[in-house]
């Protein structure tokens, strides 16, 4: 059947189909506009766990979201495909977070990893091999690109963007990067992994084509990211959750504020997303959790706002969901942000999302 023929006889009112793809979409690759790669890695992880389960747990969830989105009513009929021909990088990260975790022990222990063999041998293997992944992700994410397609990735932890940063480095001569996070990420080579979900946003920097990196909802840092910070030349602007909630508490607004920060970024964007950028009971089961946030509300207004701003969305990711062993609330929250993620990136491309609905 043609597209339009699949979208003629599909009913978005009832269930998901069982048998289709994120948001129980009946579309192929080839039909869809949009290509979500999930990434299941979580090599370097120090605290909690399960960002490497994150995609799976979205994809459950995702059949649960009902397609008429107040925003984006028309969004489901272009298409949203969860890229099913991926390397085997849950396993490889199941393999090198078990060798990474003596590592951490050792240096928490006050040792030098690279002082003792094993652990030398090991640090030295997790670095190439996260490397491999990084490349892996950016020639499977330039593979759709090269299809004309809007690419989305869904992670694994912080770690997994960077290739697709790199990808767009090929396309495109300059582009910021709007980040939502509790963290800075802006650690070199933390606990001395060169790739670690601690050192994103440095290693990102390290990209010429990155001009600038707008920093919203932190509230976690060391005096090494603050450094580079003030080092960067404005090239890095933050926006603390404490500041943010400073300028709220004494008049101002969530509007202006989110003006602000779209006037800081370039002309082409990539929105790096992590769940823990939300307050903590959004996502409970999150590797590093910080109290403070931003509401569900708050991230989805400034990302529309974005979408609405004029400037051009290259590209997103959503990373560090982590399900809990009892429960799917993580899965689901992180399954509605991405359906809104893919709303803004389709609606910045000029894509027909429809109109908002008004009641």
């Amino acid at each position: 059947m043609t597209k339009q023929q699949i979208i003629d006889n599909f009913d978005p009112n009832q269930p998901g189909l069982a048998d289709g793809t994120l948001f129980g979409l009946p579309f192929s690759a080839e039909q869809s506009e949009i290509i979500i790669v999930p990434v299941p890695w979580e090599v370097t992880v120090s605290y909690g766990a399960g960002a490497s389960m994150g995609d799976k747990a979205v994809f459950e969830a995702s059949f649960q979201v009902d397609l008429n989105h107040q925003e984006f009513p028309e969004l489901w009929k272009l298409g949203i495909y969860l890229d099913d021909n991926t390397p085997f990088w849950r396993a490889q990260s199941n393999l090198l977070k078990k060798l990474a975790q003596p590592i951490i022990k050792a240096l928490e222990e006050g040792k030098e990893p690279m002082t003792i063999d094993q652990l030398k041998t090991d640090l030295l293997r997790i670095n190439r091999d996260c490397r491999t992944m990084k490349d892996e992700v950016k020639e499977r994410v330039l593979f759709w690109l090269n299809q004309n397609k809007k690419v989305g990735l869904l992670g694994g932890d912080h770690s997994t963007p960077l290739g697709f940063f790199e990808a767009h480095s090929e396309s495109h001569n300059e582009f910021g990067i709007l980040h939502l996070d509790a963290h800075m990420d802006l650690r070199k080579a933390y606990e001395e992994f060169t790739y670690s979900h601690a050192s994103i946003m440095y290693n990102a920097l390290e990209i010429p084509q990155v001009k600038k990196l707008v920093q919203v909802g932190i509230r976690d840092f060391c005096e090494e990211e603050v450094e580079v910070v003030k080092n960067s030349n404005g090239r890095v602007k933050v926006f603390s959750d404490s500041d943010l909630k400073k300028q709220q508490f004494e008049g101002s607004n969530w509007k202006n504020q989110c003006e602000k920060i779209i006037s800081e970024l370039p002309q082409k964007v990539h929105i790096s997303f992590d769940i823990d950028a939300l307050y903590q009971w959004y996502c409970p089961n999150t590797g590093t959790p910080v109290p403070g946030g931003l509401s569900f509300e708050q991230a989805v207004y400034l990302l529309t706002a974005l979408a609405d701003s004029g400037k051009e969305i290259i590209g997103f990711d959503l990373v560090e969901v982590a399900p809990g062993e009892d429960d799917d609330w993580d899965g689901n929250v992180g399954a509605r942000m991405l359906f809104h993620l893919c709303g803004v990136l389709a609606k910045s491309a000029g894509l027909d999302v429809g109109n908002r609905i008004k009641f």
